[in-house]
C-alpha cells in the first residue's frame, strides 16, 4: 500500500532556447517546419479516446500564406457533443477515485515528452498554424506549456498538504474533491499553453473536461491531445471537440453536470456564457464554477524621467511582438511631451531593421495576424485614423492580405483621450500614443484608469521612485499584472501569475495555487474518537 505523503519539489522554468544561427535546434526546428509544411493531415474528433469522424470539414491555413492547407479537420455536431458529455462523465468515477501522485505523474510525463520528442512539432505547429515567429512559438508551446505542467503539480501538492487543526478528541481533515460534472474548456488561438492548462488544471485536480479548441489553432491543439494521449492520460478524461463553439455551447450549457467553464476569449462571449448560466441555472446540479480571462487594453505609461530608448523598446517588442495578439499586449502609451520625439526617433530607427513576412524565414521579426476577419478589423481602425482629424498615422499604417494577413505595425497618434483606438481592443500591431503635458502626470493616470473598461496589464517606466509609487496607487484596480520599467507582456508561470479584473476577467490567475483551488470542491471529514453518551451539558446543574 502506498502510504507516501508526496511533495513536488518547486521546479524551475523551461529554459527558451535561442534558435540563433548555426545552433542545433535551429536546424531540427526548420526541418521540423519543412516535413508540415509538406503535408496535409487530416484531424478527427476524439471522445473518449477513440476518434471520430462527422465527414461535415473544415481547413487549416497558414496565416502568412492562406492558400497553402496545413490539414483538414471533422466538425463536431450536437450528437457528437453528447457523446463527448457522456465519455466526461463516464470518466469521471475512476479519474477522481486516481490518487492525486497518480494524475501528477501523467502531467509530469507529458511535460518532459513535450520537452523532448514534441518540442519541436508543437513549435512548428504553433508557428505555421497561427503565425509565430520561432522566439514567440518557442516561449509558449513548448516553454510555458511546460512550465504549467510542472508547476501545476508543485502548486498541487501544496494545495494537498492544507489541513485542518486536530486535537487529542478528533480527526479533522479535508478532502479535496473534483467537481459534481465536467468542466467546458474553450480555448484562445493565441496561447497554444493556455489551451492546454484550460483543460489540464481542472484534469490534474480530479475533473473532466469537454475542450473546444479555436478554430484557428487546430493543428497545435491536435498534437497536444496526441501527446496528452500518449503521456497516459484515460480516455474520456480530456475530450477533443474542434467545431463551431455556438454548437457545443448549445448542448454543454443545457446539461444539468455541466459543473465549471474554463475560459479565454472575448469579453463579449464570456458575458453571454453568465446569462446563459444564469438563465439555466434551475437544471444544473450544482452552481457552475466560471473562470476567465477575457480581453485587454494594456498600458504603458511613461514618467518625464523614463528613459527614451527604453520606453522605445518596450512600445515596439510591448505593442508588436507576435503582431499584438497577446491579451497583455500594449495597445496604448501615454508619454510625456519632453522625451516623445526622441522616443519615436527611436523607434523608427529600429523599425528600419525590422522585417515582415513567411514564418520560415527566421529573419522576420512581424509575421501575419490570424485571419481575415482579425485583417480586416485592424485595418478598419487603420483606415478610420486615416481619416480623422482626431488622430495621425506617425509610423506604418500599410496593410496586404493578398498572400497572407499582412498589417505593418503602426503607431496611431491620438488628440484626444477618448479617441477610439485608446479606448477599444483592436488585438493587431497597432498602438495608440497620446502625448501629454509633463505637468500633467498625475492627472493622466487617472484618465488611464478611466478609459478603459479592461483592467489586465500595464506598465509604468520611470527613473523617479516616487513616481513609480504614486503610479502604482493611482493604477491599483487597472491591471491584475503591473510592471515597473518594462513591457506589459510576458508573464512566466510561477513568477508572475496571470489575469486581470474588470471587463478582463474573474483574475483566477494561471500559474498559481489560486487556478487550482477554483477546481475543487471540499469536503471537511470529522472522526470523534470517543463519542458522548450522555446529552447534558455542565451549564443544565
Amino acid at each position: 500500500m502506498n502510504n507516501a505523503n508526496f511533495v513536488f519539489r518547486e521546479p524551475k522554468n523551461e529554459p527558451v532556447y535561442s534558435y540563433a544561427p548555426g545552433t542545433p535546434e535551429r536546424a531540427l526546428l526548420q526541418k521540423e517546419l519543412e516535413r508540415q509544411y509538406n503535408q496535409e493531415i487530416e484531424i478527427p474528433l476524439i471522445i473518449g479516446g477513440k476518434e471520430v469522424r462527422t465527414g461535415d470539414m473544415g481547413q487549416v491555413v497558414m496565416p502568412t500564406e492562406h492558400s497553402h492547407v496545413l490539414a483538414k479537420y471533422h466538425k463536431v455536431g450536437k450528437k457528437e457533443v453528447q457523446m463527448a458529455i457522456d465519455a466526461a462523465m463516464a470518466a469521471k468515477k475512476d479519474w477522481e477515485e486516481t490518487p492525486w501522485i497518480q494524475r501528477a505523474s501523467i502531467m509530469m510525463k507529458a511535460a518532459e515528452l513535450l520537452a523532448t520528442k514534441y518540442r519541436y512539432i508543437l513549435n512548428a505547429a504553433c508557428m505555421l498554424g497561427q503565425g509565430k515567429s520561432p522566439m514567440q512559438a518557442e516561449i509558449d508551446c513548448p516553454c510555458e506549456a511546460i512550465d504549467f505542467l510542472r508547476f501545476n503539480t508543485y502548486f498541487a501538492s501544496q494545495l494537498y498538504g492544507q489541513q485542518p487543526i486536530s486535537d487529542h478528541a478528533t480527526l479533522n481533515r479535508n478532502e479535496y474533491r473534483g467537481m459534481e460534472g465536467f468542466v467546458y474548456a474553450i480555448t484562445p488561438f493565441n496561447f497554444t499553453s493556455i489551451a492546454l492548462n484550460l483543460n489540464v488544471a481542472p484534469a490534474l485536480m480530479g475533473n473532466v473536461t469537454i475542450w473546444k479548441p479555436s478554430t484557428t489553432a487546430i493543428l497545435s491543439n491536435y498534437y497536444l491531445m496526441l501527446l496528452l494521449q500518449e503521456a497516459g492520460l484515460p480516455d474520456g478524461v480530456i475530450n477533443f471537440l474542434p467545431g463551431s463553439g455556438s454548437v457545443i455551447s448549445d448542448v454543454a450549457f443545457k446539461s444539468p453536470h455541466l459543473a465549471g467553464i474554463h475560459f479565454t476569449g472575448s469579453t463579449g462571449t464570456f458575458k453571454s456564457f453568465w446569462k446563459l448560466i444564469g438563465e439555466n441555472i434551475d437544471i444544473y446540479n450544482t452552481y457552475p464554477k466560471i473562470v476567465g480571462e477575457t480581453g485587454g487594453k494594456d498600458f504603458i505609461f511613461a514618467h518625464k524621467t523614463a528613459p527614451a530608448r527604453e520606453l522605445a523598446v518596450a512600445i515596439l517588442r510591448g505593442a508588436f511582438e507576435y503582431q499584438g495578439q497577446k491579451c497583455s499586449a500594449a495597445s496604448r502609451a501615454y508619454v510625456p511631451k519632453s522625451i516623445w520625439d526622441e522616443t519615436l526617433k527611436h523607434i523608427k530607427d529600429m523599425m528600419k531593421t525590422v522585417k515582415m513576412g513567411d514564418v520560415r524565414d527566421f529573419s522576420n521579426f512581424i509575421n501575419a495576424v490570424i485571419d481575415e476577419k482579425s485583417f480586416d478589423n485592424i485595418a478598419g481602425y487603420i483606415d478610420r485614423a486615416k481619416a480623422s482629424k482626431d488622430a495621425e498615422i506617425v509610423l506604418g499604417g500599410n496593410y496586404d492580405k493578398s498572400v497572407g494577413y499582412f498589417v505593418e505595425p503602426t503607431i496611431i497618434l491620438a488628440k484626444t483621450t477618448d479617441y477610439e483606438s485608446i479606448r477599444e481592443e483592436i488585438f493587431g500591431p497597432v498602438i495608440t500614443v497620446y502625448v501629454y503635458e509633463d505637468d500633467k502626470y498625475e492627472e493622466m493616470l487617472h484618465v488611464c484608469d478611466e478609459t478603459s473598461p479592461y483592467a489586465l496589464t500595464g506598465s509604468i517606466i520611470a527613473r523617479d521612485r516616487y513616481a513609480i509609487m504614486q503610479a502604482e496607487n493611482i493604477l491599483r484596480h487597472c491591471a491584475g499584472n503591473f510592471y515597473i520599467n518594462d513591457k506589459p507582456t510576458g508573464a512566466v508561470v510561477g513568477c508572475q501569475p496571470f489575469g486581470g479584473a474588470r471587463a478582463s476577467g474573474t483574475n483566477d490567475k494561471a500559474g498559481s495555487m489560486l487556478n487550482l483551488v477554483r477546481w475543487i470542491s471540499a469536503r471537511c471529514i470529522k472522526e470523534t474518537y470517543v463519542p458522548a453518551t450522555d446529552y447534558g451539558y455542565p451549564f443544565l446543574g
